[in-house]
């Protein structure tokens, strides 16, 4: 699928014509592609690393156009159970063009920061830096479910929310990882600016980006720091809940133990003494026994503080 917007009157503002400013390519058809890799003279490598989520984020400068490919979010949704996965976009930037390629439909121009465009270069600095806010956003909601995990391992006997934690941990070296290789990409552009063409507005946005991503970045490092030297205190946590679940049940057994014992004694086919075995109180005695030998057995407990 493809979309095309253009710039009037400093505003992105959808389009049909065929020369547009902006083009999106979303999970492009066999089609799509050809159109990309003959028409607009995109390499069928930069075209395929744009779609895989595994790829790097890099910066190629080619004849008449920069290829980029930068790392952002993937959309979280309640399949995924706690993973938080990253994907790749890929930008290609011509001198009076933007053609944008993306493995997933998303839209790219909504907030404040897209109200006043005056070029392809700036639409382009303000989608990356609406990245780098999905990666914020995505790092909060990654500490809510950790709080969250965590006040329900303080009463679990069961791995459930521990591999959930695992999981959230598992998610945040990605996002370690793609903001690492976002920042070389970034660092790059910066020293390359030039080539870009960039006003002095296009540069202090520049400079803003940058800012974002290292807090972006360092906001990463210390949840996932945090999240990694917590996880075995939280084992432990999980153990010693089980410890403390197998205890209860082993005093509770010998409480039926002590029970057992008493009207066993009582049952045994020999001749008791006093004539227990013949009065019409044995009953009523035996039961009482049992209680009285169970109060006994609660007050050792608490004595001894069990």
């Amino acid at each position: 699928m493809v979309r095309r917007f253009d710039i009037i009157e400093k505003k992105i503002v959808p389009s049909d014509v065929q020369e547009s400013k902006i083009l999106i390519f979303i999970n492009p058809s066999d089609e799509e592609k050809n159109f990309i890799t003959k028409s607009l003279l995109i390499g069928e490598h930069n075209l395929a690393s744009a779609l895989d989520p595994d790829e790097l984020s890099r910066i190629e400068f080619e004849e008449d156009h920069t290829a980029i490919i930068f790392k952002r979010p993937k959309n979280y949704s309640s399949e995924d159970n706690f993973l938080f996965k990253v994907t790749s976009s890929g930008f290609f930037i011509f001198k009076e063009r933007l053609v944008i390629v993306m493995s997933e439909d998303i839209y790219l121009f909504d907030g404040k920061i897209f109200d006043k465009i005056n070029s392809v270069q700036e639409v382009f600095l303000k989608i990356l830096y609406k990245f780098i806010h999905h990666f914020f956003e995505h790092l909060k909601v990654i500490q809510l479910a950790t709080d969250s995990l965590e006040q329900k391992l303080s009463h679990a006997m069961e791995n459930k929310y521990l591999l959930n934690l695992f999981t959230l941990a598992k998610s945040l070296v990605y996002y370690l990882s793609a903001l690492q290789a976002n920042t070389t990409v970034i660092d790059k552009i910066k020293l390359n600016s030039s080539k870009f063409s960039f006003q002095e507005t296009e540069s202090e946005l520049l400079e803003d980006l940058i800012i974002e991503n290292q807090q972006c970045f360092r906001m990463a490092e210390i949840y996932s720091s945090i999240l990694a030297s917590m996880m075995d205190a939280r084992v432990s946590i999980v153990n010693n809940n089980l410890n403390i679940l197998m205890k209860d049940l082993t005093l509770v057994m010998l409480g039926f133990a002590v029970s057992t014992f008493v009207v066993s004694a009582f049952s045994m086919n020999v001749v008791l003494p006093f004539g227990i075995g013949t009065a019409k109180w044995a009953f009523w005695f035996v039961l009482a026994l049992v209680f009285v030998s169970l109060l006994v057995f609660i007050y050792i407990l608490k004595k001894k503080k069990w």
